[in-house]
Formats: structure tokens, C-alpha cells, sequence
């Protein structure tokens, strides 16, 4: 594409708006493919494009004024095919099972039937190459007859492959298969037409190594039947494996209902989930799914969110709590309003989060395919090289064509290719399964860096909400009535904290009496009567107005809770004291253990928090932190970061709140609760689907198993191809043993990135 001078002074000075896309790439067979694809993509002006060979995805940034035709355009200009995924509707769930089998299968099933019809073909082939004994008058016909078929029509996509990137001026892994197990199936054909291989009575034996003595009378059936058969091998596993690979993702996009009953005119109406609209309100049966995300608006129930969350406890829910879609009822039946729909659920988004992780590409990633788009040539040349210096040296045609053959066959990149996103693919899966979902490969690499990790205080280690904690009774004075009385006053008043109190009361004395007269003192507490009783609930203050004193065990209860940062509050009925009651944000149960944990990570853990610092260190004792900062504004967390950043730290903040996204995207690694705002999640780099600061642990354990594992992949796949290229240069390997070990290096590699799927 061209553009005129203006256009392009237009495009240095103003931002471009850009869309999105991403493509479904057909015909890629290695990671070189990939690598041109995305070369003549990002050609294009204003295009930048990823392009995934493990996935066979494409995701695209462009322009206005490229259209989505012209970015298809590009990739068949390159040899592959491309299509824009189709866009949603409404479909039955036996439309979507039918829809279980996408051209991946038919792929599958493709491969299948080549390997095994060029399996039972090839056996004989081999095993009379290798067997003397096995060698009648003639045999070399009949392996002719067998191993024509596999070269032919089983290496057929290879053969197709090569053709299409040779008018295209490309290489490819297939060129070197395609190149190699031609040149083996001509030269025997040469020598049982024209040379002494066909006569009645030829013989000859098996060896690893490539002498052979004359080339008329030499012929590599075996060697290209087996390297075919092998490389077929290979391609059918790596494909299964790269199935399942995709399997986690597969799973969580198909954990949704499938249909919902709606409630219309006080009538219950089936209908497809797709057709659920924000605000309908829709019933969810003990067993069943909830369709969307909603709010409860009428049945009490428990949810199980194992699925979504890999949580085992079921969450008791009721009118005004928030239900996820996808989780199951286990309890009563339901009403729900929905309130996110469609793609804005937090099932689609966690699918769409994963997703895009697994298009991405890790910086060691990137290397690899720098490496893989110019391997391809360097091989051919590296091969020609053989032949010529094995002519020139030793004069022998046989060994010479041998070395070289092996040389294109042993070569293949395709390891390479599959190193990262085999490895992303089954690590971001598992993940999901345990609700981590990573945004990015670059994330892993973060997680390897980090030393520090900043834990916001609310909502991440506490859970965010007052609870009743300690009461204090004068003497003579049961707990019970306490809780009853100044419980049901405190029920009365709209108040965090009075909240609470009544909460606690509630699940501690039981049903809770009407009071009357009540009375809100502004900024002081309540007031009323409760069963006769004249109850006043609040400050010390209020209590003096009513002419009242703390009798000194409950003054100093008071002091004491006040000391360790919690809220007090006095209770008082019928002119005297009776007790005090404390109140504060709750410790999450685990968030102790997970502390521990972060520091066998090798993290050292600093609570933040804009509460006060008695608060904070106490909360801090508790979990287990030494290093605290407190009576921060929600503004002054970014610079909190910033300055930890200065200190050479390389810094995670853990987060769930809005006045948290700023730090979490400043962080060199941001994770999200997910049970917190929209804004902290969009800027976190991994999200923690559930409330427990374990996952936060589990999160950077996952991350740095499975940039350990890319890396180890990349290890082996880089010295796989360095120590066996120079050993078929030099002779030591016989084609159809390069075919078997470059068929197991891929192999090796996806199998070696399954193992993720273990992860716990």
C-alpha cells in the first residue's frame, strides 16, 4: 500500500484511530509460516499484527482506511488462507454441538488417515530395508510399489505446502521435508530404472550412519516412507496435543447456560441466553445455572462458583447480592434481574483475558521466530554445502546425497515454533481453571523479576466489610441481651457500622425485636426503645448526654480496643452502662497463610492503606508484615509504588479497588482481585477471580512455571537443531533416524507444556 506525503504528515502528527480484529490463518505448517504472515501484515501502513502459529490466529491493530478485505487480501497474497470470525448469534444447544466440531477436527481426522494408511505401508518398506533376510529376488520393486504412495500422496501437504511458498518466493519447514524426501524417492528411482538397484538378486544392508557404497545400486525407499510416516507422526500429535492444549479455554466458553426462563407478565418463557436483555429478570431452579450476571431480587439461595472461581465453598446469597453467570444454585430457587449481558459478562471477559494471552508472544518467544524466519534458507544452503563438500572430499555421490537429505530433514523448526505458545496455551488454561487469568506472556516474565509486593489493606487482606468482633458486658449483664437490644436498635440505621452490629447481633442472639421511638443523634449514634427498654447506642458522648459513665472495666475494654485501631461503642439502657461493643474490618481467614506463602516466594510483603497507622500495624501483626504505610490518600498510592520503584525494587501491588488501577498499572506487576471494580481489573496484569489473597501466590507460582517451562522448550529446541544439524552434515545420522528424531523434538515439546495441565 502507498500513501501520498501529506497523508503521511497527517499520520506523524495526529493519533490514528485503530481497530481491532482477529483472523483465523489456514495453511500454516511451522512457526517460519507464522513469522511471514506477520512480516507482510505489519508491512502494510499502520497495520501491527501477532500472529500465533500454535493457535492459527492472527490479532490485528489497524487504521482507518485499511479495510478488514485488505488484511485478507495480504495473507493470501502470502500463500495462507484468512476469515474473520463470524459474528455471534442466537444458537440452541444442539446448534452449538454441532458447532463442536470445527475444521481443527476435520484437520485432525485429515492427518489421522494419512498416518495410518502411510503407517501400514510403510512397516514392510522398513522393516525390509533393515532385515536381509527379508530381501527376495525383486523386494526392491515391491518396496517401490509400497513407499511411491506415502511419498506421494501421505506427504502430500508437505509437497502442496513447499509449492505454494516457492511461488511465493518463501521456505518453509515443508520445503525442507518436501525437498528431501523427493530427492530420496528420485534418486532411488534413478537407480532401480537406470542404474543396478532393479536387478534381480539386489541386496543391501541397513546402517545408522550414511555409507552405502555405489549410488546405482542404492535406494532410500525406506528412508522416504519412513521420514514421511515419522514427520506425519509427529504433525498428527502435535495437532492432538495443541487440542488440548486449548481445552481449558474450550471448557470456560462452554460453562454458560444455554437457555433461561424469563419472567414475562408474571409468566416463566424458555428462551436462548443470547436473547436475555439488561433488566429482564429470570429464574434459577435449584441445579441450575445462572444464566447471566444479575443481582437477586427475590428467594434466598447458595451458589457454587467452583467453576468460575476454583472455590469449593458455596456462597450463600439474597436479595441485593451479586450472582455471576455460569455459577450453579445449590440451594433454593431464585429471581435474578440480569444487569451484564453477552460479551460484558465476566465469563466472556475471563474467556476473552485468556484468550488474548494465549495470542501473545513473550519476548524469548520473538527471538525464536527472528531465528525461524531466516532458519529455513541457512538450512538449504547448509545442505547444499553438505553435498558439495561431501563430493569434493570423498567422491562418493551416495554419501554425499545421504548427508545432505539428512541435513534438510534433521533441520526442521518447528520446535521452535510450538515452544511458547504450547506452553502459554496450557499454562493460561489451567489458570482460568483456577480463576487466575494472565493478560499477557509478558506477565511471565514480570513475575520472575518481582521482589516486593504491595497489598493494599481494604478489600485484599481484610474483607472490606465491618464485623461485630469482641463484646465487652458490664457486670450482671448477659451477652445475649446485649446483643438483642442494642442489635435491634442498631438495625434500625442505614450506618456501616450500625450495620454491622445488628449483623453480629442477628447471627449471635437470633431474631432481633422492633424498637420504637427510634431516633438517628446525628454523628453520636441511636436511640430508642426495645421491649420497654430506653437504649441508647453510640459514642461516649451520647451517653454523657444522657448523664451516663463507662464504669471502668468498660472504659478500659474501650481504650484498649481503640488502641489496636478498632471502632468501640457504648451501650447503654435504662441510665446505666451495660456494655461495649467493638467493630472493624475483618482479617480474611486465609490472608495469614497467603503472607507466608509470598514470602517463600521470595517476596517481601508492604501493606498500604489509607487507614490510620494504629490500624494498619495492627492489622499488619496479625498477617504477618513487617513493612507498613499507612494514612495514604488514594491519589498518593501511584507515587507510593513510584518511590519503592526508585529504590530498585521491582514491585507487584495487589489490589481490588478504583483508587487502586492507577498503582496496579504502575506496578511492574498489577493483580486484580476480581472480586473488586471493573477499573482495577482492566488495569491489573493478572486477575485473581477469587477474594483470597492465596491465589495471589498461586498466581506468580503458575506464571513462573510456565515461563520456566517456554524456556526449557526454547532450550531444547534451540540445541536440538545446533547438535543435530553438524551431526548429519558429518554423516553420522541416516535420513529416516533424522525424520524420527525431528518428529520427536516437537513432539517433546508440546508434550513437555502439557505437564502444566498438573499444576496445583
Amino acid at each position: 500500500m502507498t500513501s501520498t506525503a501529506p497523508e503521511k504528515a497527517v499520520r506523524d502528527t495526529a493519533p490514528v484511530p485503530t481497530s481491532e480484529i482477529e483472523l483465523s490463518i489456514g495453511g500454516m505448517t511451522c512457526a517460519s509460516c507464522a513469522a511471514r504472515i506477520e512480516k507482510k501484515l505489519n508491512r502494510m501502513d499502520g497495520v501491527t499484527a501477532t500472529v500465533n502459529y500454535a493457535t492459527e490466529k492472527a490479532k490485528v491493530s489497524y487504521p482507518d482506511g485499511i479495510e478488514i478485505a485488505d488484511l485478507i487480501a495480504t495473507v493470501e497474497k502470502t500463500g495462507y488462507t484468512a476469515e474473520e470470525p463470524p459474528p455471534p448469534v442466537p444458537a440452541t444447544a444442539d446448534e452449538r454441538a454441532g458447532e463442536a466440531a470445527p475444521a481443527a477436527d476435520g484437520e485432525l481426522l485429515s492427518l489421522r488417515q494419512r498416518l495410518y494408511v502411510s503407517l501400514v505401508l510403510t512397516v514392510p518398506v522398513v522393516a525390509m530395508a533393515m532385515v536381509p533376510a527379508l530381501q527376495f529376488d525383486n523386494w526392491q520393486w515391491l518396496s517401490l510399489t509400497l513407499a511411491a504412495p506415502v511419498v506421494v500422496w501421505g506427504a502430500f501437504p508437505f509437497h502442496k505446502a513447499a509449492w505454494t511458498n516457492a511461488r511465493h518466493g518463501a521456505a518453509t519447514m515443508d520445503t525442507l521435508v518436501s525437498i528431501g524426501t523427493l530427492a530420496a524417492l528420485g534418486w532411488s528411482l534413478w537407480a532401480l530404472f537406470f542404474g543396478h538397484a532393479g536387478m534381480p538378486g539386489m541386496r543391501h544392508g541397513f546402517e545408522f550412519t550414511i555409507s552405502r557404497g555405489d549410488g546405482s545400486s542404492s535406494i532410500y525407499l525406506e528412508a522416504a516412507a519412513g521420514v514421511t510416516t515419522f514427520i506425519l507422526a509427529g504433525r498428527y500429535l502435535e495437532a492432538k496435543s495443541k487440542r488440548k492444549a486449548g481445552a481449558a479455554l474450550r471448557a470456560l466458553m462452554e460453562l454458560g447456560a444455554k437457555d433461561v426462563s424469563v419472567l414475562r407478565g408474571g409468566k416463566e418463557v424458555r428462551i436462548p441466553v443470547a436473547q436475555l436483555a439488561v433488566g429482564d429478570r429470570f429464574v434459577v431452579r435449584p441445579g441450575e445455572k445462572v444464566a447471566t450476571d444479575g443481582t437477586v431480587v427475590e428467594g434466598a439461595s447458595a451458589v457454587d462458583a467452583s467453576m468460575l472461581t476454583g472455590e469449593s465453598v458455596p456462597v450463600d446469597v439474597t436479595v441485593g447480592d451479586a450472582v455471576t453467570g455460569a455459577t450453579v444454585n445449590a440451594g433454593g430457587r431464585i429471581v435474578v434481574e440480569a444487569t451484564r449481558v453477552g460479551s460484558d459478562t465476566q465469563l466472556a471477559r475471563m474467556a476473552r483475558l485468556v484468550e488474548d494471552a494465549q495470542n501473545g508472544k513473550a519476548e524469548v518467544q520473538r527471538l525464536a521466530d527472528r531465528i525461524s524466519s531466516v532458519f529455513v534458507p541457512v538450512v538449504i544452503l547448509l545442505a547444499l554445502g553438505t553435498l558439495l563438500t561431501w563430493l569434493f572430499v570423498t567422491g562418493d555421490a551416495t554419501a554425499a546425497f545421504t548427508a545432505a537429505v539428512a541435513v534438510l530433514i534433521i533441520a526442521c523448526p518447528c520446535a521452535l515454533g510450538l515452544a511458547t505458545p504450547t506452553a502459554l496455551m496450557v499454562g493460561t488454561g489451567r489458570g482460568a481453571q483456577l480463576g487466575i487469568l494472565i493478560k499477557g506472556p509478558e506477565v511471565l516474565e514480570s513475575t520472575r523479576r518481582v521482589d516486593t509486593i504491595v497489598l493494599d489493606k481494604t478489600g485484599t487482606v481484610t474483607t472490606g466489610r465491618m464485623q461485630l468482633q469482641d463484646v465487652f458486658t458490664a457486670p450482671g449483664v448477659e451477652e445475649g441481651e446485649l446483643l438483642r437490644l442494642a442489635g435491634a436498635l442498631e438495625h434500625a440505621s442505614e450506618h456501616p457500622i450500625a450495620q454491622a452490629i445488628a449483623s453480629g447481633a442477628a447471627d449471635r442472639a437470633g431474631n432481633l425485636p422492633v424498637p420504637e421511638n427510634f431516633e438517628n443523634v446525628a454523628g453520636l449514634g441511636v436511640q430508642g426503645v426495645v421491649d420497654g427498654h430506653a437504649v441508647v447506642v453510640g459514642r461516649e458522648k451520647l451517653l454523657k448526654e444522657w448523664v451516663i459513665e463507662l464504669p471502668t472495666e468498660l472504659a478500659e475494654a474501650k481504650a484498649a480496643a481503640e488502641a489496636e485501631g478498632r471502632t468501640a461503642v457504648a451501650v447503654a439502657w435504662d441510665g446505666e452502662a451495660r456494655g461495649v461493643l467493638t467493630v472493624a474490618d475483618a482479617i480474611k481467614e486465609t490472608s495469614a497463610e497467603a503472607v507466608a506463602e509470598l514470602r517463600r516466594l521470595g517476596l517481601k510483603p508492604v501493606l498500604l492503606t489509607g487507614d490510620n497507622q494504629l490500624v494498619a500495624e495492627s492489622v499488619a501483626r496479625t498477617v504477618g508484615i513487617d513493612e507498613v504505610i499507612a494514612e495514604v490518600l488514594p491519589e498518593d498510592k501511584v507515587d507510593v509504588v513510584k518511590r519503592l520503584q526508585s529504590e530498585g525494587r521491582t514491585v507487584a501491588m495487589v489490589g481490588d479497588g478504583v483508587n487502586d488501577a492507577a498503582a496496579l498499572a504502575t506496578a511492574d506487576l498489577g493483580l486484580a482481585m476480581g472480586t473488586g471494580t471493573d477499573a482495577a481489573i482492566e488495569a491489573g496484569d493478572l486477575t485473581l477471580v477469587r477474594g483470597d489473597l492465596r491465589v495471589a501466590a498461586d498466581a506468580i507460582r503458575l506464571s513462573r512455571r510456565t515461563l520456566s517451562t517456554i524456556k526449557g522448550n526454547l532450550f531444547w529446541a534451540f540445541g536440538y537443531n545446533v547438535a543435530a544439524i553438524p551431526l548429519a552434515a558429518l554423516g553420522m545420522l541416516n535420513p529416516m533416524i533424522a525424520g524420527a528424531a525431528m518428529a520427536f523434538s516437537s513432539v517433546f515439546v508440546v508434550t513437555n507444556s502439557l505437564r502444566l495441565r498438573s499444576f496445583k
